[in-house]
């Protein structure tokens, strides 16, 4: 739920509300809130498990990741509009399926609860990265992409088919890399 003085989760920063959060638009299930410059998403309702939230939004594409963009394969980077307020967690609420472009409830969520995903389950190496401060035992610390985080992490969470294509890549390129190695020594 969002509570005025919690933990901003993309920014790590602490903030006290200045009165009534403004909400800056509404989207059919969802609604974007901004406090003190910090933007996150909240929910309209009640979501069960698995339950289809809302279709993650498509504004125009890019070949390089941005802020503003959601990565949907290899060099494919979508502006995602208002959902660009999606805040980043460790232990996140949705759980978004760029295949089919729609973001689903990972857990119960109640309304008013704030709507986060695992950045890493669709970004394989973000143009900004930043501290994670969101205080989940399962904390990464630091938010870069999915290519920085050790598999053991990686297994936990979800993950989109262009990321899972991409590590098999990485892997491969090690193996062979490692094989190289052992027929010059």
């Amino acid at each position: 739920m969002y509570l005025p003085g919690k933990r901003c989760i993309h920014s790590g920063i602490k903030f006290r509300p200045k009165g009534e959060p403004k909400i800056v638009t509404t989207l059919s299930n969802i609604t974007v809130i901004t406090q003190n410059r910090f933007r996150s998403l909240v929910a309209q309702r009640q979501f069960l498990e698995g339950e289809v939230v809302c279709p993650i939004p498509r504004e125009a594409m890019h070949s390089k990741p941005t802020r503003m963009t959601i990565q949907i394969g290899r060099n494919r980077h979508v502006e995602v509009g208002q959902f660009s307020s999606a805040n980043h967690s460790c232990n996140p609420t949705l759980i978004l399926d760029t295949d089919r472009m729609l973001a689903f409830a990972r857990r119960d969520i109640a309304p008013g609860e704030e709507l986060t995903f695992f950045y890493p389950s669709t970004e394989w190496q973000m143009q900004v990265p930043f501290i994670c401060l969101c205080g989940a035992a399962n904390c990464i610390h630091v938010v870069a992409g999915a290519r920085f985080l050790p598999l053991s992490t990686l297994e936990d969470h979800y993950l989109n088919r262009h990321i899972r294509e991409q590590m098999i890549e990485l892997l491969q390129n090690t193996h062979n890399h490692l094989s190289r190695i052992e027929i010059t020594a």
